[in-house]
């Protein structure tokens, strides 16, 4: 990346520390003047463009902008997995779960295959587990939860992995 775009990168995160301070509305507007001065088609623009409509409630402005983004192939990892999260999210708040369930399936066999440690593991867990409660499916949700927070407890982490395992009747994801 060239030093106009890190340029642009720092001023996108420090409109986002500042987020919390704007109404929804004065957050899209900010978002929208950076996003302004990259190409129309930037994926990394409309990353940002869909983050701050989520952020701020419109669901349904967001999730083509996440599309767009992830559909460009040229998302960094970690914003790749981001929109992918988040698009999930997006998409169960727009009650359309099956579709929810999907994407966050197919970041976590993304996931996999970059092996441990990969790009925001537990946070698509953390999601799916929303998802599946939305889903009715409550008990397998609390299970992925459980199996999640395993290896981050101080004890008890096998028993708790292979408890929740046992819960969901199946192998961890």
């Amino acid at each position: 990346m060239d030093t106009a775009f890190n340029d642009w990168e720092s001023r996108v995160a420090a409109a986002w520390k500042i987020a919390d301070t704007l109404t929804p509305q004065e957050l899209v507007r900010t978002i929208d003047q950076l996003a302004n001065e990259r190409p129309v088609d930037d994926p990394f623009a409309l990353f940002e463009r869909a983050c701050a409509r989520d952020t701020a409630g419109i669901e349904d402005g967001a999730e083509p902008l996440y599309r767009a983004a992830l559909a460009s192939g040229a998302l960094d990892p970690y914003r790749h997995a981001r929109a992918s999260i988040q698009l999930g999210s997006t998409l169960r708040h727009l009650n359309r779960l099956d579709e929810s369930e999907a994407l966050l399936l197919a970041q976590l066999e993304r996931c996999k295959a970059e092996g441990p440690g990969a790009v925001l593991h537990d946070e698509a867990r953390a999601v799916l587990a929303f998802t599946w409660i939305a889903q009715g499916r409550a008990v397998e949700a609390a299970a992925l939860a459980l199996e999640t927070l395993a290896p981050h407890l101080t004890r008890y982490n096998r028993s708790m992995a292979a408890n929740a395992r046992a819960l969901r009747g199946h192998s961890p994801l």
